[in-house]
């Protein structure tokens, strides 16, 4: 590893270590610029699992509050973003156990609405916006038509950024499944990549 790279991790160690000290102390300035840094990512996130706006803000208030009370379990040795995704899966799975429903599509919203995009910050040519728009609507039909699994795991990678491993981490998959999961989701969104509709 060369110097650039291992002031790179040293630097990601330090900052999960800070964060896990502030979270000990129940910081709230840490806890604003946690929510302000997270708060795009993580309702996205929740939204692609639940399918409906409503479910996806309720579950992201009680992320945080799992955060807040929980914050002395966070040790740093994994990104801040990694143990915070995996709160907010597991308390999405807890709601299903206690519904009962037969997989996460079952939560999806009843009129098939695709979930939100959050809007980017820069502003890009109205012809970007359009080409972007149309592109993902072709995306969101189509990720509601792949399986759960293959949806969350995607939504984790690509929208996300998260490595193979942290995404390992956040289902509790087995990394070869993780690997799986992403090629036969791709392979199952190709004809909305397409454009073409099955």
């Amino acid at each position: 590893m060369n110097a650039a790279a291992c002031y790179f991790v040293r630097a990601m160690a330090d900052e999960n270590t800070e964060i896990a000290h502030g979270l000990r102390r129940r910081d709230p300035e840490l806890l604003d610029r946690l929510i302000e840094e997270y708060q795009h990512r993580l309702l996205r996130y929740l939204m692609y699992l639940t399918g409906r706006r409503d479910l996806a803000e309720d579950f992201f208030q009680e992320t945080w509050v799992r955060v807040l009370e929980r914050g002395s379990q966070y040790d740093g040795r994994h990104e801040f973003s990694t143990w915070l995704f995996t709160i907010a899966r597991n308390l999405v799975i807890d709601h299903l156990r206690r519904k009962r429903p037969a997989s996460f599509d079952s939560l999806a919203d009843p009129d098939g609405l695709a979930p939100f995009d959050i809007a980017a910050t820069a502003q890009p040519s109205a012809f970007d916006t359009t080409v972007q728009r149309e592109q993902n609507e072709q995306i969101s039909a189509g990720m509601q038509h792949i399986a759960a699994e293959y949806r969350e795991t995607l939504v984790l990678r690509f929208q996300e950024g998260m490595s193979l491993e942290e995404i390992a981490n956040v289902t509790g998959a087995p990394l070869g499944t993780v690997k799986s999961r992403i090629y036969r989701g791709l392979s199952a969104l190709q004809p909305w990549l397409k454009g073409a509709r099955l």
